[in-house]
């Protein structure tokens, strides 16, 4: 009884950690049928601490910070439990939906590239990409379909390109804050310092290509998740849209985002298309 309070209070710390970050993405976990939730809520407060610890604690010692995370993560794994409430409740879903170790350390390696990593050739930034987004969405879909092997199987190239979507919007989103105030630059061959249209065309045909790969999966989903993701797709295309119809110039001087009212009317839009199976 005891234990099943400690699960419960943790899980409950993954709950207001994805709520308090991302309201979006919070709202589009409530749509998700509720068995799926608790899994969703604890991979999101994972990522969310881990990288928290590379982009915001600069004062810090922030490698030590981030071993130390990793290191009592894969303790926690392997004996099944932590004090850290969110490390804990990451391992139970770790352990509960045998989500692929190969993920994680995936995961764990594209966050630690950020503490002495600030320009990306192609390579490193496929595989910067591959852990920081799309293994997080293969955690995600291992949950939806951790009983359905050859499901969950037939939808990780989809999965995979969602995530590359989403986290290229991201790029371009916080383009302003990770180049002036990180010195990052993660897309190559782009000099934000002379960013031009042409360059921001050619960024953004990557991502038309990776969202129209990824609306075939969603279509695909169960019909418990797919409102859901299609919620957080919905909101990330919109996004981007609006992105596109900024000049380059004003890429590196606002963060972009949606407003209340307009994530509101894409819910109810998205909420009919999923009803009445139009997607």
């Amino acid at each position: 009884m005891i234990m099943e309070l400690y699960r419960k209070n943790n899980l409950d710390c993954s709950r207001i950690t994805t709520r308090n970050y991302s309201t979006s993405f919070s709202l589009g976990v409530r749509m998700l049928n509720a068995r799926y939730r608790p899994g969703i809520y604890s991979i999101y407060g994972y990522v969310r601490y881990a990288d928290e610890i590379v982009d915001t604690f600069f004062e810090q010692d922030q490698r030590l910070l981030f071993n130390e995370f990793k290191a009592e993560s894969w303790k926690a794994i392997e004996r099944g439990f932590s004090i850290n409430p969110i490390i804990d409740s990451f391992q139970e879903a770790v352990r509960h939906y045998s989500i692929d170790h190969h993920l994680i350390e995936a995961f764990l390696s594209s966050m630690e590239m950020d503490l002495y990593q600030s320009e990306y050739d192609p390579r490193l930034l496929e595989r910067y990409i591959y852990g920081s987004a799309e293994a997080v969405g293969l955690m995600c879909l291992r949950v939806f379909y951790f009983d359905e092997p050859e499901k969950y199987a037939g939808l990780v190239e989809p999965a995979r390109k969602l995530g590359a979507a989403f986290q290229k919007v991201n790029f371009l989103r916080d383009a302003q804050d990770d180049f002036e105030n990180k010195g990052r630059i993660y897309f190559q061959d782009i000099d934000f310092r002379r960013f031009d249209l042409a360059s921001k065309r050619r960024i953004e045909a990557e991502i038309d290509a990776d969202f129209k790969a990824a609306y075939q999966g969603i279509r695909a989903l169960k019909k418990e998740v797919r409102f859901g993701v299609y919620l957080a797709y919905i909101y990330y295309l919109r996004l981007f849209r609006k992105i596109k119809r900024a000049r380059p110039a004003d890429i590196l001087r606002q963060r972009y985002r949606l407003s209340n009212p307009r994530k509101m009317y894409l819910l109810a839009n998205a909420y009919l298309k999923n009803a009445f199976n139009i997607l």
